[in-house]
């Protein structure tokens, strides 16, 4: 088993921003999920379906999408690149570590 480590930013700010303030824990579970296979890869974007990641994180397909809305008005996911059904990039970002 492959060990994350992730920035003691996103469990100290970003999980009570997200979880407390914005009342939009779904949100914080898609970050960290897109937050690991982003990381695992090397790289800073997925390919990945709604469906997907909802089937993998156990939420549904809508709180997905709307949690993704979300992510890209905070600018923790990359608003200008657009996902189309034959292509669902995400490309993560990680304002912090500017």
């Amino acid at each position: 088993m492959q060990r994350l480590t992730i920035d003691a930013y996103v469990t100290d700010v970003l999980m009570p921003d997200l979880v407390g303030h914005d009342r939009r824990p779904a949100a914080f579970v898609v970050y960290l999920f897109l937050l690991r296979h982003t990381r695992q890869g090397q790289r800073d974007s997925i390919s990945m379906s709604l469906q997907s990641i909802a089937t993998r994180t156990g939420l549904s397909k809508s709180s997905v999408q709307s949690s993704i809305r979300h992510l890209k008005r905070r600018r923790l996911l990359d608003p200008e690149l657009k996902a189309t059904v034959t292509a669902p990039l995400r490309r993560i970002l990680r304002p912090w570590l500017r």
